[in-house]
């Protein structure tokens, strides 16, 4: 990110997000807002405004595990180096005003909106992860049921306990923990895909960490199927048993805590050797490996940008198996886990794959279209507007003489054909009368 910051003709928006979206491959109009800091670029990321704040909120980059202030740094070595404020909890109390020598406070900025040309777009949004509902396997309810992305942090040595082990309610390490695979993934109720096997993978990393770190302590991962289907992964699995992890195959429907030590109380079927048998197990911390979800906002991006989304809520690719880079919008390119769950090596090598499409299209002096296009009869048209209401590309609009279509915007994909009531609308190449002809032909060698 600092090595981006640094590169010449490379302009990076932090704290911003994507107002609008218009225009064709080659030639898009794009607005970015550019949210208020409420600190200006005089800000040296000193420090000296958080410990006088009085507002404190949750740290989100520590997924809730420590608070922070109101006025703060989103995270260690963040590009740019400056502080924020959160307005939604800010008390306006100036105190940071007086701690600040440099004088980058600022309550009256405002957001920006910046316009800019561009000729290809890529869209890398990542990913969240599953939120389980609150009570299922005692998430939200129970201190020590953990999520992996809270693991993380734990284990981080920039995280809330400098990467030291401990459960959230008492702040122990613990000496028994569980990990649960398959949280909201591989489920007809939430979600039916698999995320790529990145749960198990990070599930195995974490267990090594943990085991070399603390020797001492008992880890067990309950599984459905452990997916290690990467280069050495495998092997990667194959070690961690050798350090004396255990893997179950069961399944884990309910989880009571111990009201005393805030241990979690969990019966447990081995389904590869016992099916009818039953052990009662006591955890010290349960960890749930949850699955990848397309990220908050994704429908914004979607309506703007005019993109499809496939039934998993990813965004979906020109081909899923010849093009999963494109879209079908010409200049719009998918990066990463923006087109479905990957592993980080998945995502590094979409990520170049898409870098190549755009410098591809972008070295050429023209782009070359096929016409498939729709084409309106102004005769029959009765101008209901139906053509245009109902196309996903916003390449009708509807005048006084009738549907006017802009061939550049138009994909072809017949949606205005099969919604006009006229039958005024026809696609180039597919029309009824070339039809009628190869079907005459072929009837006559028959």
């Amino acid at each position: 990110m600092l090595q981006a910051a640094r590169t010449k003709g490379l302009n990076i928006y932090t704290y911003s997000e994507l107002e609008n979206a218009n225009g064709f491959v080659g030639n898009f109009d794009v607005k970015i807002r550019k949210r208020a800091r409420f600190v200006t670029n005089d800000c040296n990321g000193c420090g000296a405004c958080e410990p006088v704040c009085p507002a404190i909120s949750s740290n989100e980059f520590n997924e809730g595990l420590n608070p922070r202030s109101a006025i703060y740094t989103a995270f260690a070595q963040a590009v740019p180096s400056i502080a924020q404020i959160d307005m939604t909890k800010c008390i306006k109390c100036g105190l940071c005003q007086k701690a600040c020598e440099l004088n980058a406070i600022d309550f009256d900025q405002k957001d920006e909106i910046q316009e800019i040309k561009v000729g290809a777009i890529v869209v890398a949004t990542g990913w969240d992860e599953y939120i389980p509902p609150i009570g299922m396997l005692g998430f939200n309810i129970y201190p020590n049921v953990i999520t992996q992305m809270k693991l993380e942090r734990i284990l981080a040595p920039n995280g809330p306990t400098i990467g030291h082990l401990a459960r959230p309610s008492d702040g122990k390490t613990p000496k028994k923990i569980l990990f649960i695979q398959c949280v909201g993934s591989r489920d007809l109720n939430k979600n039916t895909y698999c995320s790529s096997g990145v749960c198990c993978m990070i599930s195995i990393k974490n267990t090594k960490l943990i085991k070399q770190h603390y020797p001492d302590c008992e880890i067990t991962v309950a599984y459905m199927d452990i997916r290690a289907a990467g280069k050495d992964y495998e092997e990667y699995f194959t070690a961690s048993r050798k350090e004396g992890i255990r893997y179950i195959r069961t399944n884990i429907s309910k989880i009571e805590e111990n009201l005393e030590n805030h241990n979690l109380i969990i019966k447990m079927q081995n389904t590869l050797r016992d099916s009818k048998k039953f052990q009662e197990n006591e955890f010290e911390m349960v960890v749930l490996s949850c699955a990848m979800t397309p990220p908050r906002g994704i429908k914004k991006i979607q309506t703007l940008l005019k993109l499809e989304t496939s039934r998993d809520g990813f965004f979906k690719e020109f081909h899923a198996r010849l093009n999963p880079i494109d879209t079908k919008i010409p200049g719009i390119i998918l990066a990463g886990v923006s087109q479905g769950p990957k592993s980080i090596a998945e995502s590094i090598s979409q990520g170049r794959a898409a870098a190549s499409s755009a410098a591809r299209l972008m070295s050429k002096d023209k782009f070359r279209i096929a016409l498939i296009r729709a084409k309106v009869d102004k005769e029959k048209c009765a101008k209901c507007g139906l053509c245009e209401f109902n196309c996903p590309y916003n390449a009708i609009t509807l005048k006084d003489d009738g549907a006017d279509v802009d061939e550049i915007l138009c994909r072809g994909c017949g949606s205005c054909l099969a919604n006009c009531p006229s039958e005024a609308i026809s696609l180039r190449y597919y029309k009824e009368n070339q039809y009628e002809k190869q079907i005459d032909a072929i009837l006559e060698n028959t």
